[in-house]
This record gives structure tokens, C-alpha cells and sequence, in this order.
């Protein structure tokens, strides 16, 4: 076969996916509003269950929402029927995910789940399968067209459920509020959980990456060293070298606009901004971050007993610049 053939082939399965995505895009209304506050009062936990292809989805569903925030655990049904049924509550939500609907593993604990009292949302093609209409909320997707030549393989179907299920766990995570030092702590493992766990002495930069200007100098002095660091601010030092102010990008534009025919007779002590936030070397550098998010600045100074600037810890010092992202 031609090499643009295959390439054919393979970007119409692609393009058959894309498609089943828009269209269940398409149907996304009331009833997925309805599980994502369903899901927000759950005083248990969030219980995904799903039994072959829909199974390996279900997994990866309850394990992003574990990882986000959200209490999840996967159900096997063929597990549920021989005792585990046991972790299911009636302070549970069971999120029950199946294509077709009709899946006899997952029905035969319909039942049990009902009895138990948890509250049942199903994402499945339609609410009138027999998955659907025994479900508090069913998210539909609608028929899906599968992507292979036969239309049999899961694909465009599995795509789509991953999808939703991704729509639900990472909305949960924007109405929660849930933050980058909570994702750390859940990935202590992760690049980002490695960096935040460590103390901000660990990360800090010291000596000449420390930009720094005494009192006196000249504002065009203070400007030369900020852009020499490339860190957005330099610290000001008195003569006996003790951290006694800090001027940022910020404060040159404003006194550019408010000072602009005088800055250069100004001093560094002038135009600083006083008692700059500070922290302590032995502090987790996640605490550095969660300071830093609460003073909505991008720096903190570490000082030894005298007041003299050792450290500075910057947010790409806590991120890593090629990891560094702007939360809106």
C-alpha cells in the first residue's frame, strides 16, 4: 500500500473522531450542568464504573478527578457482583459510562447501587437505553459513528466519553478553586511536586544573580540592574547592606508616566517600594507560591538575622520558566 494512502486512512479516522467530538459538543446542556452540581454537594466520594473499553475510560476519568481535587475511585462491575459493592455509599455520586447502554455487567448492579441509595448519572449514546432510564441525570452523546471501515471498533465512542469525563473533572477543578500547589501536593512525584516540596533554600538564587542597588544610586543605576538580572525588579540595600526597599517593572512605568521629565535626578531610595515581602529559607518553596498568589507579586526575599539580602526566590525559580503559565 502507498505511503499516502495509510496516511489517508489514518487521518480520516481522525477526522471521523473530530467530528463525533463536535457533535457531542454539540448536545452538552442542562443535564451536564445538573451532574457537575450533583457532583459539587457529593458529601461521599465519586464513584466511576464502566465495564471493557468504557472500563479503561472510566479508570482514567476517576483518576484525573482524583488527582484534581475531586474524591473518585473506579468500580469493575464484574468486581462490584463478588464484594465490592462495598465501597459504594448512599453519599455517593456512581458515574456510569456506556456507549451502547445496554452492557450486561453494568446493569446487573443497577440494582445494588439503587438499594444503597447513590445517586446514579450515566454518560451513555441515550436516555432511553436501559442504562439511561434507570439513572438520576444521563448525559447523552447521541449516536456516535465508531471511526474504523466496519463502524464496530471503540474509538469515536471512547474518544468522546474520555472527553466528557474530562469536561467534568476539570470544571469541578475551575469551580473549586483548586491551585497549583494542590495539584503539587496530589503529584509529589511529578516534575512541579518535586520543585514545590522542596524549601525555598533549595531553590533560591544567591550572590551576583542577586540584582541589588544601595540607596543612592540613580534611578537610571536601579534600571541598568533590573535589566542586567532579566528578573523584573532589583532589591535595595542601605550602606550597612540591609534589604530596605525594592523597585519592579511595575514602578518604573508608573513613575515614567508620573515623573517622566525628572527621573533622572531621582534616587534608588526615591522611587523603591519599601519593606519588600520576605520569607524564611526553610520554608516549603509551595508556601513560597501560595504567598506569592496571595500578594499577587512574582519575588520574595530571603534575609539572614541582620536584614541583608542572602536569596531571592522568583516564580520561575518555583515553576521553571519553560513550565511557567499565567492563571487567568
Amino acid at each position: 500500500m502507498k505511503s499516502q494512502k495509510i496516511l489517508e486512512l489514518g487521518r480520516r479516522v481522525i477526522d471521523a473522531e473530530v467530528l463525533a467530538l463536535k457533535r457531542v459538543r454539540q448536545r452538552l446542556g442542562k443535564e451536564f450542568v445538573r451532574a457537575v452540581r450533583l457532583i459539587q454537594r457529593c458529601q461521599g466520594k465519586i464513584v466511576v464504573t464502566g465495564i471493557g473499553k468504557s472500563g479503561i475510560i472510566a479508570r482514567k476519568i476517576a483518576g484525573t478527578m482524583a488527582s484534581t481535587g475531586t474524591t473518585a475511585v473506579f468500580l469493575h462491575p464484574g468486581e462490584a457482583v463478588h464484594g465490592d459493592l462495598g465501597l459504594v455509599s448512599k453519599q455517593d455520586v456512581v458515574l456510569a459510562i456506556s456507549n451502547s447502554g445496554e452492557s450486561d455487567e453494568l446493569l446487573r448492579i443497577l440494582p445494588c447501587l439503587k438499594k444503597i441509595g447513590a445517586s446514579i448519572v450515566s454518560l451513555t449514546s441515550s436516555p432511553e437505553s436501559a442504562l439511561g432510564r434507570s439513572s438520576d441525570l444521563v448525559i447523552s452523546t447521541g449516536e456516535i459513528q465508531e471511526a474504523d471501515i466496519l463502524g464496530l471498533v471503540p474509538s469515536s465512542s471512547t474518544t468522546c466519553a474520555l472527553v466528557v469525563g474530562d469536561a467534568l473533572a476539570l470544571t469541578l477543578l475551575a469551580l473549586s478553586g483548586f491551585g497549583r500547589r494542590d495539584y503539587a501536593f496530589y503529584h509529589p512525584g511529578g516534575n512541579l511536586g518535586r520543585r514545590l516540596m522542596l524549601k525555598v533554600k533549595d531553590v533560591m538564587q544567591t550572590g551576583s544573580r542577586i540584582p541589588l542597588v544601595k540607596e543612592e544610586a540613580s534611578f537610571m543605576e536601579a534600571v541598568r540592574a533590573i535589566n542586567r538580572k532579566n528578573l523584573g525588579f532589583t532589591l535595595v540595600v542601605n550602606t550597612a547592606g540591609q534589604l530596605t526597599g525594592i523597585i519592579t517593572d511595575g514602578d518604573v512605568r508608573r513613575l515614567l508616566l508620573a515623573h517622566h521629565d525628572r527621573l533622572k535626578f531621582l534616587k534608588a531610595c526615591q522611587v523603591m517600594t519599601k519593606n519588600p515581602k520576605t520569607i524564611e529559607p526553610d520554608k516549603l518553596a509551595a508556601q513560597a507560591l501560595s504567598l506569592m498568589e496571595k500578594l499577587e507579586i512574582t519575588c520574595l526575599v530571603i534575609t539572614d538575622g541582620k536584614k541583608r539580602p542572602t536569596g531571592i526566590v522568583h516564580l520561575h525559580d518555583l515553576l521553571g520558566k519553560k513550565e511557567f503559565r499565567f492563571d487567568f
